[in-house]
């Protein structure tokens, strides 16, 4: 979603309400307006009405002569038009005759009604002019108002609008970085800069450690390791061991074997994908995977279970090769552990997606849900080597590689592994 600037909101929420005062000040305005018309109107009328009336009680014989403005309709002699016909006594403004707007005094005097009307259609033009030209005034004075607000908020909110793109331009992968603000700069933005500066240092330091912690145990983790490993690979290659004895030591360096490659995977978590790229290594898929079949066919021997390669199109990887062995080893022993009979089958596609179906005891809904929500799954019959699938979910997903689960018809499990992010540039 695009998100307006704080100068933006800000002009715009100033111009709301400058416009809506303005639309406040016009509306009063034309009220008191009106109404000072209406008692300029009426005191007016009522006075030459007045005078008309005193005129007419001092001499009988006196007649009103009509103006170009003024006209008076007094008797039944009089031909009143039918707009101002039908009005009650009183005033009335801005009423049509002839196409022209009058203001109409209507006054019943002694039985007869007397209705004296004045021309105000010039007036009223003049008013819709001077109206315009206020709105124009006011609309042209609202736009360069905006436009200055605009300005000063722009050279206000400045050292923000800086201070946000430095922030924006932090790179976790960069050390030494720091934001800085300039002198006309507000205490708070000083405030924000110093807390974020002092953040920055704290990280840098924090991941200083990190380094340091994963480098070291990456040494001192793998070296005990590789050396029972290696002890045990020594004892089976002594003759005379007894069977028992000689189950007991393959166990240790399977377990042995599990735990180094169980050290790789938490390493490789451990560290940034940008660093894994600087280690990564250029190889051919479709080579490894039968490999990995192989190395794994002596847990198919207590069970009727067949692995089936199909044939593997070319597909070159540049990625951690420990860490593909480890995942499609592991995601094979799983299918291996959780089937009994049946034919379990590995194939890869050409975009770098790696498939095994297997005909076992297959996932729940609600374990592939579990699985997906990065919780442990439990399960029997891993002899200390294997490694769980919330495991290999955690890495594909720091390594943007995608795993997928689902269940088979009408049992069994299909697993795809796609590599495509790894894929080496052709």
């Amino acid at each position: 979603m695009r998100r307006t600037g704080l100068r933006l909101r800000i002009t715009l929420l100033v111009v709301a309400y400058m416009l809506l005062l303005s639309l406040a000040v016009v509306y009063h305005g034309n009220v008191v307006n009106e109404r000072a018309e209406k008692l300029v109107w009426s005191s007016l009328l009522q006075s030459e009405l007045d005078h008309y009336l005193r005129r007419r009680a001092e001499d009988p014989d006196y007649h009103w002569r009509d103006t170009e403005d003024v006209a008076l309709y007094d008797g039944p002699d009089s031909v009143v038009p039918a707009a101002v016909a039908r009005l009650r006594p009183g005033l009335h403004d801005e009423v049509r005759v002839n196409g022209g707007r009058r203001v109409v005094l209507v006054r019943d005097v002694d039985g007869r009604r007397l209705i004296l009307t004045l021309d105000i259609t010039e007036f009223e033009e003049r008013e819709r002019h001077l109206t315009t030209l206020m709105v124009g005034s006011a609309l042209g004075g609202l736009a360069l108002s905006g436009l200055l607000i605009a300005w000063g908020l722009g050279r206000l909110v400045k050292p923000l609008a800086d201070l946000a793109r430095d922030i924006a331009a932090l790179r976790p992968d960069r050390g030494g970085q720091r934001v800085t603000v300039g002198r006309r700069a507000s205490s708070e933005l000083v405030v924000i800069s110093d807390a974020v500066n002092d953040y920055l240092a704290r990280n840098e330091r924090f991941v200083e450690r990190e380094r340091a912690f994963i480098d070291s145990s990456s040494h001192e983790l793998r070296t005990p390791i590789a050396v029972i490993a290696g002890a045990s690979e020594l004892a089976l290659g002594q003759e005379g061991a007894p069977p028992t004895v000689r189950n007991q030591l393959s166990r240790i360096l399977r377990t042995a074997r599990g735990v180094e490659q169980l050290i790789s995977l938490l390493l490789v978590l451990a560290k940034d994908p940008q660093r894994l790229a600087q280690v990564s290594d250029h190889f051919r898929l479709d080579h490894l995977l039968p490999e990995i079949v192989d190395d794994h066919r002596h847990l198919c021997a207590d069970k009727d279970l067949e692995l089936r390669v199909a044939p593997l199109p070319a597909c070159e990887l540049l990625a951690p090769l420990a860490i593909v062995q480890a995942a499609v080893g592991n995601l094979l022993r799983n299918a291996i552990e959780n089937s009994d009979r049946g034919t379990i089958s590995i194939a890869l596609q050409p975009a770098g997606v790696v498939v095994i179906e297997d005909p076992g005891h297959g996932m729940s809904p609600e374990e592939i849900s579990a699985v997906y929500a990065r919780v442990a799954r439990g399960g029997g019959g891993r002899d200390g080597g294997g490694i769980g699938l919330d495991l290999i979910a955690r890495l594909c997903e720091h390594l943007g590689w995608t795993l997928g689960i689902e269940p088979r018809s009408p049992r069994g499990t299909r697993v795809t592994l796609d590599f495509g992010s790894a894929l080496a540039a052709g």
